[in-house]
């Protein structure tokens, strides 16, 4: 049996992993497990509940990652799956129990459409790290997909009630629109360059003390409305910001003719003042 060892005696780094940062992984993957089972069991809010309890640790395990210097490919496949499972399976197999039965074959085909969709938006990402500015995700991110979700059944069972007439309709659109936001090309911000340490202006900290406010009397509402701005975000940004940016071009492709038009009529009057 081959040992573990270097050859001084010291344990070689690549027949071990990271504890602590695949620790939290774990957990990520227990909690989507737990979603699925209360699924199952008909508890919604309780699966619901572990989604976004998944989030935290998914947060928690790259964050410790970085600030431990211990990323590793190991890890980031392991991440992977386990999204896979607490952002892609728990949530499909939520909005199936929930809302989307009713459909038959529709509704389970949105519900798998979303897992697919999360598994190409994971695949994605994985293939282009190091090749695409940090700055920004393509596609929504597979876990703001899940919270949209997990949220939704939270503010319906909470406040609501919308009912077997309206919620099918109204969460077979939202699973699909998801699914496509998650393989589409529309650029969300990562907020990842954004430091926490440097000074910021002081209306930023009074917004954010209304928001915790807010949060802390009603938070399924406050929750929810964060998660929807945020995937909502990215196709405003890329159709809004599109518009304006095509606006302020206007004015200079349309002066340009303009001014081509005094320069031959220049040209002109050169012309006829060489011939006189």
């Amino acid at each position: 049996m081959p040992s573990v060892l270097g050859t001084r005696g010291r344990r070689d780094p690549r027949k071990g992993i990271y504890l602590l940062p695949n620790l939290l992984t774990s957990a990520n993957l227990f909690a989507g497990f737990f979603a699925i089972v209360g699924a199952f069991n008909g508890e919604y809010v309780q699966a619901a509940t572990a989604i976004l309890i998944a989030m935290v640790f998914d947060f928690l395990d790259g964050r410790v990652a970085r600030l431990a210097r211990a990323e590793s490919r190991f890890g980031i496949e392991y991440d992977s799956l386990a999204d896979l499972v607490s952002f892609g399976l728990a949530p499909g197999v939520l909005m199936y129990a929930w809302a989307l039965d009713a459909y038959g074959r529709l509704g389970w085909a949105a519900a798998f459409l979303f897992v697919v969709c999360g598994a190409l938006r994971l695949a994605r990402f994985n293939v282009q790290i190091g090749r695409v500015e940090s700055t920004h995700f393509i596609g929504l991110p597979i876990p703001g997909a899940a919270a949209v979700l997990a949220t939704s059944v939270i503010l319906d069972m909470h406040f609501l009630g919308l009912g077997r007439e309206i919620r099918p309709v109204l969460m077979l659109g939202m699973t699909y629109a998801l699914a496509f936001l998650m393989v589409s090309n529309i650029r969300y911000r990562s907020f990842k360059s954004y430091a926490m340490g440097e000074r910021r202006p002081f209306r930023i900290l009074v917004w954010a003390i209304l928001v915790l406010v807010m949060a802390a009397i009603q938070p399924q509402i406050v929750v929810f409305g964060l998660v929807l701005l945020y995937a909502l975000s990215g196709p405003a940004e890329h159709f809004f910001g599109g518009l304006i940016r095509r606006v302020l071009k206007r004015p200079a492709s349309a002066g340009a003719p303009q001014h081509a038009a005094d320069d031959e009529d220049d040209v002109a009057d050169q012309e006829v003042i060489v011939r006189k």
